[in-house]
């Protein structure tokens, strides 16, 4: 889905690391948690809009949503992923 040229220059706008594609496991978890309505962006609004794919950050904590095949990088539209500690 995303150029692996592009993956390589694209950062995160909260932590300015690299960025990792999220697999079909994280991406079923995230869809299941807007479509629940409990997903949350960085403005702690409810997330409505379904995704297609996303990027995450190094620490695992934001997912960035994907689109139409258009990864969008803003910061207050990255989705909290729950940390669960085992």
């Amino acid at each position: 889905m995303i150029d692996p040229k592009l993956l390589q220059i694209l950062r995160c706008p909260i932590e300015g690391n690299p960025l990792k594609v999220a697999d079909p496991e994280m991406l079923e978890r995230v869809r299941l948690a807007i479509e629940q309505g409990t997903a949350r962006d960085r403005l702690d609004q409810r997330v409505h809009q379904d995704i297609d794919g996303g990027l995450i950050n190094q620490s695992g904590t934001w997912i960035y949503p994907i689109r139409g095949e258009i990864p969008t990088l803003v910061a207050d539209e990255a989705i909290r992923l729950e940390i669960k500690e085992t």
